[in-house]
């Protein structure tokens, strides 16, 4: 008989410890160290289905210029917003986690995607949260071919495998891993050891048979992940589908991809026929009112692989309290005041008796540095209650001592915004292009005198 391993876990961050203790060392918490009971060392039948924890199955030693390049052919999903995210569609054998607030819509969009691909390849969705009956009434309500589909309702890791193994499919979505457990687990389904174990079964499983697995992810209320942090690292590709309730726009962006570029964002719109793709999202962030008013000005982003033209918004009064507010929506507030010491150092504009207010049109967040500029702009537009043109853009990162210095993919911003329209741009001196863009003019800045002159 195999022996038996077990190992003292703490349920709120996955610690390990080689006994009991009454405080966890890692998170700090009382009470959360357990006794679980880990996998058999040699468990019947699992070596011989996986060929060890090993997920090529190919155990040879090679050296690197042996190892054969020929890239593996992707699936397309049918979403070419979601092909974007993943870095230009599924990859046979690959590990996807996605995630999302409850209400997103990630069941709705793996069902549209799983419901097109079952017409030409073998697929195969599996819920635990919802019977069968309940995703086939949403199936038909968003007028989706079911004929080709097949289903299972199960949350035994184990079961699925088998199931898995006698069908072979290509692509199969587990909807969703919190709910999963394994037999060898003596832990409740959603607790750190049967999401750690059974998230790494199901990868070991997807890479030896060369079968595309996608896992559905619960989110904290910060938005992150829920579960261990190893669940992040064993997979190969992390996307967030994020969306408030009130919002028809849903904005997925790819958090880790192995198979492609990380930050890449898609925008779906949520319909009565379920998740259409969005093939214009400027044109969405960019739904201006008809009279301008100070304070508004439009920045370039860079998501992923391609530009994004949004709205940045920026509301400056009299305080009448002692510490005035500081509110960022979709910005990094720290950076705000950062910008806020600079502009009264180097600028000359003093707002420490001014509450200041600032947003993203459309729920976008945005994380680069190349906002700096417009966000600056905007604080002084409303400052100074003047209005600023409204076919002009802006772009850079402002350092502590003034400057203005240049971001990535400079020219290729510059040629989404005179796509949609803008005529006047204020960017780094280094990222004016060496050939001129028709129809736009480009004012170059080096510090933040100049860009105060060039309103």
């Amino acid at each position: 008989m195999a022996k038996k391993q077990t190992a003292f876990v703490c349920t709120e961050c996955g610690a390990d410890f080689p006994r009991w203790q009454g405080q966890c060392n890692a998170c700090g918490e009382w009470n959360t160290v357990s006794e679980v009971r880990l996998g058999s060392v040699s468990t019947p039948g699992r070596g011989a289905q996986f060929g060890g924890y090993a997920g090529s199955g190919d155990n040879e030693v090679k050296t690197l210029d042996q190892i054969d390049l020929a890239e593996l052919p992707r699936i397309a999903s049918g979403f070419s917003e979601l092909d974007r995210v993943l870095g230009g569609g599924i990859v046979p054998g690959s590990a996807i986690l996605i995630g999302g607030s409850p209400g997103a819509g990630k069941s709705t969009l793996l069902l549209q995607t799983l419901c097109t691909l079952a017409e030409t390849m073998g697929a195969l969705y599996v819920t635990g949260e919802e019977s069968l009956q309940q995703v086939a009434m949403r199936a038909h309500r968003l007028n989706l071919p079911t004929s080709k589909l097949k289903m299972l309702s199960e949350t035994s890791v184990e079961r699925i495998i088998d199931i898995a193994t006698k069908e072979r499919p290509k692509l199969m979505v587990i909807d969703s891993i919190q709910v999963m457990h394994m037999a060898d687990i003596q832990s409740a389904p959603g607790s750190v050891p049967q999401v750690r174990e059974s998230a790494a079964f199901l990868t070991r499983f997807a890479k030896q048979n060369n079968i595309a697995v996608i896992l559905v992810g619960h989110v904290t209320k910060d938005g992150s992940l829920a579960g261990p942090k190893v669940l992040e690292h064993c997979i190969d590709c992390s996307i967030l589908l994020d969306g408030d309730a009130d919002n028809r726009f849903r904005t997925l962006r790819s958090h880790k991809n192995r198979f492609g570029a990380v930050n890449e964002l898609g925008v779906f719109a949520m319909t009565e026929t379920g998740l259409k793709e969005v093939a214009n999202p400027s044109a969405i962030f960019l739904s201006r009112a008809t009279e301008q008013a100070a304070g508004t000005v439009v920045m370039v982003l860079w998501e992923g692989t391609r530009p994004l033209l949004v709205e940045l918004q920026a509301l400056v009064d009299h305080s009448p309290l002692a510490n005035p507010r500081r509110v960022a929506v979709g910005l990094d507030s720290n950076r705000m005041n950062l910008l806020l010491a600079v502009l009264h150092r180097h600028g000359g504009l003093m707002m420490s008796d001014q509450d200041v207010f600032a947003n993203v049109v459309g729920g976008v967040r945005v994380a680069e540095t190349g906002a700096d500029l417009a966000l600056l702009l905007a604080m002084v537009s409303s400052f100074r209650d003047q209005v600023l043109q409204s076919d002009l853009v802006a772009f850079g990162e402002v350092g502590l001592s003034g400057e203005i210095r240049p971001v990535s993919n400079g020219q290729e911003r510059l040629i989404e915004a005179a796509k949609h329209g803008f005529k006047r741009a204020i960017v780094p001196k280094a990222n004016v292009p060496k050939k001129a863009i028709s129809g736009m003019e480009i004012i170059p800045v080096t510090n933040l005198n100049q860009a105060l002159e060039a309103l």
